[in-house]
Order: C-alpha cells, then structure tokens, then sequence
C-alpha cells in the first residue's frame, strides 16, 4: 500500500497524495463525491508548484461540471 503524503480539502474536492512505486513520483487523486481525477506529478513539481496544481485541479473540476468564470 503506497504510503500517504498528504490529504486536504480543497472547498468541495478531496485531495489525496501518494507515493508511488517509482522515486520522485506522487499519485494525486482527486473527489468530490461525483466526479475523480487521478494523475502523477514529480515530487519537485508537488514540492514548488503546488498553489498552481491546486488552481488546475479546480479548474478541471469546473469544465467537468460546465462552469465557466
């Protein structure tokens, strides 16, 4: 079982971080209880972008639903 990093809420989206079996890489998953995501990011993106993954993790889950700005 990969061993967690990380778990937040991001307004209404569980985000969940993970290990994964190869070095250097996180598996994000993200929930709503609707609609999920999952993709991997390098552990230095994680480390010194993480506001932006947050903003793109939205905004995806804004075109899911149809929603613009």
């Amino acid at each position: 079982m990969p061993d967690l990093v990380e778990k937040y809420k991001l307004g209404d989206i569980e985000v969940t971080i993970e290990e994964t079996e190869k070095p250097n890489k996180y598996s994000v998953v993200c929930n709503d209880g609707n609609y999920r995501s999952s993709f991997t990011i390098r552990k230095y993106e994680y480390e010194n972008y993480k506001r932006h993954m947050n903003q793109r993790i939205k905004n995806a889950f804004k075109e899911e639903y149809g929603e613009t700005d």
